[in-house]
């Protein structure tokens, strides 16, 4: 398998996306806001998705552990350098896990929450997502929008939402991400593909993706023809011109003026 991968941050802040390849693995990791909040740790958001992010290469180093097992593992090992944060901070650092495996003549796959992967048919596009995250808080998701990027009402109403966010993440009423505890692995959703049945895959941040999901600027067959051009690179490049038109959020409503975007684009 070969992976060409990219990724740059959306606006001043440090990027907390994070991207790996290899010749069998994929994996994007997005690191979840903290909205300005109290995340009861020290570290930071950039400094857990690059730990989790190492530690997931090295668990599936082995081709006969599961990515599930994987994940746990990971995650096991990170809560386990940073004992004095407070993991059970509701807001301790998180991350959403997107994994594609070349495993013999098949591929695996695990997504856990909204960065999604697309496999390339001979015919048509898959596309692998964990969207529980959407049905939780909508009102609150609402209020958010209503008001354009980076103003104060902004700020306040994300504040809000991502606290209320907080309260049901990792519980059964909520929505799954990769945090402090090995139990978020067995949420992932998990399958397989045939490598026969697929030309082409992508893994990415949904800073990337929501240039068809959300702004519907491109289709999949245009991306994966971007890719080919031009790589992830100009994938990411394109998303940001589409995000210029409309730097306050009028047209596409969302959360940041420019979102991290990360990107690995595997190819046989």
């Amino acid at each position: 398998m070969r992976v060409s991968i990219d990724t740059h941050p959306g606006g001043t802040n440090p990027n907390e996306d994070w991207v790996a390849g290899t010749s069998t693995l994929a994996i994007v990791l997005d690191g979840l806001s903290t909205a300005g909040l109290n995340t009861g740790c020290r570290h930071g958001v950039p400094w857990y998705v690059s730990q989790l992010g190492s530690q997931l290469v090295a668990a599936l180093a082995a081709p006969d552990r599961t990515l599930a097992a994987g994940l746990a593992e990971a995650l096991e090992r990170v809560a386990a350098m940073h004992p004095e944060c407070d993991l059970n901070n509701p807001g301790t650092p998180s991350a959403t896990v997107a994994v594609l495996r070349h495993r013999g003549e098949d591929l695996d796959h695990l997504v856990l929450a909204d960065s999604p992967i697309v496999i390339e048919g001979p015919e048509d596009y898959s596309v692998i997502t964990d969207l529980r995250v959407d049905a939780v808080l909508p009102q609150l998701r609402a209020e958010v929008e209503k008001h354009e990027t980076d103003t104060p009402e902004h700020k306040e109403a994300l504040q809000r939402f991502v606290h209320a966010q907080r309260q049901v993440r990792n519980t059964a009423d909520g929505y799954w991400v990769a945090s402090a505890s090995p139990e978020a692995a067995e949420h992932a959703l998990t399958g397989t593909t045939p490598l026969r049945e697929a030309q082409a895959a992508l893994v990415m941040s949904d800073g990337a993706s929501r240039l068809v999901t959300e702004y519907g600027m491109a289709t999949w067959p245009e991306v994966f023809a971007t890719l080919r051009a031009g790589g992830p690179r100009e994938l990411i490049d394109n998303v940001r011109k589409v995000e210029a038109t409309d730097p306050t959020g009028r047209r596409w409503p969302r959360y940041k003026s420019g979102d991290d975007a990360a990107v690995a684009f595997c190819q046989w």
